[in-house]
């Protein structure tokens, strides 16, 4: 039953117009602005919920605005065996009408208004029609017919003829129907017009309009479930508890639907016979629509000959392609298993339990669906497909099993367990760090007395991702490994399965801390691990201290990157990739990165989402495609602040403030390593305090402001070395060579040269060979040996992959040419060092290029006085005006001091000047 109360509603935007509705009104305005010419029908056909009847009101509200009548009646399924109900509401709304109505005897007589013999519907019709067009030479009109599938029959039929007959009578006719309903009113043949459901971002700015309130990942969820139904977009929510909807508490599995939506469906499924409903739930409930299944379900009670009925009233289709049975809309689904009984759902549960016992996973929930009492067999199911689910990479799925496998675990130390389990899978598969306390505290009220790893690596992720405690994890997780160690009677053969997985994320929390005495104690607890895992092997020594890595880590990092073909494990994705990272290997494992990064757009497995977009916005700062790091890093920071992931957006941060700085954006670079030094400073966060370093390093160079730049570089590794368990200085080797020549310390770069020889840098990638070789140059006394590393450096194959560090080793080599009076040579390197430079938008550094440029003499631009002066002396000048000292000059320009001072001798008496004061009034009176 439908009455006004269950009527489908779009709400209007701030601004008054239907949301993601425009097309759909234009083309009711255009058929609204035409019926005083035209005339004519047009039937709206839609699906519940859709919005039908918002567009009939704003396509009236448009008509009576041009001066059309409007007459409006709505079907109403109680009253549809009232006869002539529709055409009395329509046709006397007003006394006018009435006694226009009472006047004409066939209507009069038909309608009940005046005693009479009934005439026939075609008699009716025509006496309709005869009335409107009266009443249209005074004002056009427009009949609005909402739900014409429960217009009584009488009027039905009379409305169906006039629909044909209003062309030229200067009035129109609208009318919503839905597709598939039975009806007495058969508007085949009419022109239609069908009204689909609004895109996802439509559907995504009406909830934010009407729920602001509603957490982003709230939304996305609602999104998904509504498949743009309006109405469901209206009612999901108030399905909701005020913490779901905040996104404090989780969401359910299934979102009930409202009293509302059920009855926008309710009639169509309680009127098929009962073997269809049956059916019909088997398959909502099996719901991936695979026949088979749902025939071995329903065997012995039905088949599938009785879905006929659904497919004739359009609730379910098969699909040609996929031979799979689908619903019209995941509504007509939810509306099936709501309108069951409780005891009707378990029945059908247990029945596909049966149909799938060749598949444990299916089965296990299925039976855990099904069941109301404790059942440690069951338990023990679901917790075998929830690490299914895990190695596929579907988090949400793999905690509901561990959760669900607690409730019918029955003992209360299995429910700690597997409650703890699956905080851990949750906070770090799906990123929901705000279950975890709450879990862990079921977990502790389950067994008071538990102790487990589980818990204890659940509790370490929380306190890293969320406040970034990175000692109070390092002793948590710690302690909980050496407990369990010490608790095992032979550890080293028969190590707890989750030892490993916990020392991969204590190896994590001994990154971000970035101490020794930290690493000292997780090898102590590894030690003993027998046989040690390969990815753990490899996060320990190409990730965890890259330039004590031997040759064979790195072969095996080759060939775990080539075995991720295919993977679906988001975790193992990410334990391999991020040992890519500092070896240049990214490029290896970008698509399975990509599918990885793909999970946060989805709303599921957030926390591998910002990880992968972190590990692909880095790979783009070093390959030079630097607006799409910034897109990849706003992504990453979006999942970051909507989940509250404060440690995982430093990564991005850092990433960001490296291209801002190398853009010259120095404000906006300085804010960042402010934020991530103070972020750190209080947790004990050493590699966030080096990313702040290195933000602050790069600024400092791409200003020339070497003895700053050699500062912070110290902050990652201390000068002419590298320092243990630091990956970061194997990204910073170019840096720290050319801080350390510009300051005078050329000892310290030969010194960073030998060390990243010795530790075989110059073997691992060939971006290392090449900053390596480079660094080589830099420190090099002699020009002809300098030239040589420099040649070496840029004939290194593949190399073209780092374009900013080629551009700048092309930039080093010409000022090296320069000096050496190679001005034609410095000239071939400096203009592709500006042309790159240009390309990828460091401002900064194309300008220190073309200073360079001048000074071998390019053709000075402008005329007068400023060809007085060399373009060398016109730089010295621009740079004293600055306020610059002579050996702050010299070392922007490689020059000594000396000659810094002669250039200053030579070029006053030109310009006029007699002192440094005077110098930058001169230069603005010189034409450029």
């Amino acid at each position: 039953m439908l009455d006004e109360s269950v009527q489908e509603s779009t709400p209007d935007t701030p601004h008054g117009t239907l949301v993601g509705r425009s097309p759909d009104l234009a083309r009711f305005d255009d058929f609204v602005t035409g019926i005083p010419e035209a005339g004519g029908s047009v039937v709206l056909l839609g699906e519940p919920g859709v919005g039908k009847t918002a567009l009939l009101d704003a396509a009236a509200a448009r008509a009576a605005g041009h001066g059309l009548r409007v007459l409006r009646a709505t079907g109403v399924q109680y009253r549809s065996q009232t006869g002539w109900s529709a055409l009395v509401q329509m046709l006397t709304a007003t006394p006018e009408l009435r006694a226009a109505v009472t006047g004409t005897p066939v209507l009069a007589a038909a309608l009940g208004l005046e005693p009479g013999i009934a005439p026939g519907p075609d008699a009716v019709a025509e006496a309709v029609v005869l009335l409107l067009k009266n009443l249209s030479t005074v004002r056009p009109g427009l009949l609005v017919l909402d739900d014409v599938q429960w217009l009584d029959r009488s009027s039905a039929a009379v409305l169906e003829r006039v629909a044909r007959r209003l062309a030229g009578t200067g009035t129109g006719l609208v009318c919503a129907a839905r597709p598939g309903e039975p009806s007495f009113f058969d508007h085949a043949g009419l022109p239609v017009h069908e009204l689909g459901p609004l895109s996802p971002a439509d559907a995504e700015e009406l909830l934010t309009h009407r729920f602001p309130a509603l957490a982003a990942r709230v939304r996305r969820r609602l999104v998904a479930e509504a498949e743009g139904n309006p109405l469901a977009l209206l009612e999901l929510p108030a399905a909701l508890t005020d913490p779901q909807r905040t996104a404090a508490a989780p969401l359910p599995q299934r979102i009930p639907l409202t009293q509302r939506l059920q009855a926008a469906f309710a009639a169509r499924i309680e009127s098929l016979p009962a073997l269809t409903r049956h059916l019909l739930l088997v398959a909502a409930l099996e719901g991936s629509g695979n026949l088979q299944v749902v025939r071995r379900a329903v065997a012995g009670r039905c088949g599938l000959k009785h879905l006929a009925p659904a497919e004739r009233v359009q609730l379910v289709h098969i699909d040609d392609a996929t031979g799979r049975l689908a619903f019209r809309h995941s509504l007509i689904r939810s509306a099936v298993v709501d309108l069951a009984a409780s005891d009707q759902r378990r029945s059908v549960h247990r029945a596909l339990a049966e149909a799938w016992i060749g598949v444990p996973e299916q089965r296990a929930w299925h039976l855990a669906r099904a069941s109301i009492e404790p059942d440690a067999e069951i338990a023990a199911l679901l917790e075998e497909a929830a690490e299914v689910s895990a190695r596929r990479g579907d988090g949400p799925n793999a905690a509901g099993a561990l959760v669900r496998a607690a409730e019918l675990s029955p003992t209360g130390a299995e429910r700690a367990r597997l409650l703890a389990r699956a905080a851990y899978v949750g906070a770090n598969l799906t990123g929901s760090l705000r279950e975890v306390p709450r879990l862990l505290e079921e977990a502790r009220r389950a067994d008071p007395a538990a102790d487990s790893l589980p818990a204890a690596m659940a509790a370490a992720v929380f306190l890293l991702n969320s406040y970034g405690d990175v000692d109070t994890a390092f002793r948590l997780l710690g302690g909980a490994v050496a407990q369990q160690r010490r608790s095992a009677q032979h550890p080293a053969q028969h190590p707890d399965a989750a030892v490993p997985e916990a020392l991969a994320t204590l190896l994590m929390v001994c990154v971000y801390g970035g101490r020794p005495e930290l690493w000292a104690e997780f090898d102590a607890l590894a030690a003993g691990l027998d046989p040690v895992p390969d990815t753990l092997h490899l996060m320990r020594t190409v990730f965890g201290d890259p330039a004590r890595a031997r040759g064979s880590d790195w072969e095996r990092l080759d060939a775990a990157a080539a075995a991720l073909t295919g993977e679906r494990d988001p975790v193992r994705i990410l334990k391999v990739a991020t040992a890519c990272a500092y070896g240049d290997r990214l490029h290896l494992v970008d698509e399975p990165l990509r599918r990885t990064a793909a999970g946060g757009s989805r709303g599921d497995n957030i926390l591998p989402a910002i990880q992968a977009l972190s590990l692909l916005s880095s790979r783009a700062w070093f390959s030079g495609q630097w607006p799409k790091a910034r897109r990849l890093c706003r992504e990453a920071l979006d999942l970051c602040e909507e989940f509250d992931h404060p440690l995982r957006s430093w990564t991005a941060n850092f990433t960001l403030g490296c291209v801002s700085a190398a853009c010259g954006e120095f404000d906006a670079a300085r804010l960042l390593a402010d934020r991530m030094d103070q972020w750190a400073g209080a947790r004990r966060a050493e590699a966030v305090r080096r990313y702040a370093a290195q933000v602050r390093a790069t600024i400092s160079l791409a200003r020339g402001e070497f003895e700053q730049a050699y500062r912070h570089l110290g902050v990652i590794s201390p000068p002419g070395t590298l320092a243990p368990f630091v990956g970061q200085a194997l990204w910073v080797i170019l840096d720290a060579a050319e801080a350390a020549v510009r300051t005078g310390r050329r000892e310290q770069a030969l010194s960073l040269v030998a060390a990243a020889r010795a530790a075989g840098l110059h073997t691992v990638s060939p971006r290392l060979e090449m900053v390596v070789l480079a660094a080589a140059g830099l420190a090099a006394e002699d020009d002809g040996e300098a030239g040589s590393r420099y040649r070496e450096a840029l004939a290194v194959d593949g190399t073209e992959r780092w374009p900013f560090e080629q551009a700048r080793i092309r930039l080093y080599y010409g000022e090296r040419l320069r000096r050496t009076r190679a001005p034609a040579r410095a000239r071939e390197h400096l203009t592709a060092a500006v042309e790159t430079f240009d390309w990828l938008g460091a401002a900064p550094w194309a300008v220190r290029a073309r200073v360079e440029l001048r000074a071998c003499g390019e053709a000075a631009h402008g005329a007068g006085d400023r060809g007085l002066l060399t373009p060398q002396q016109w730089e010295i000048a621009r740079l004293a005006a600055r306020g610059l000292s002579n050996k702050q000059i010299g070392v922007k320009l490689c020059l000594s001091p000396r000659t810094v001072s002669t250039h200053l001798y030579q070029l006053f008496p030109k310009l006029g000047v007699t002192s440094r004061a005077a110098l930058r009034d001169a230069l603005e009176q010189v034409p450029r």
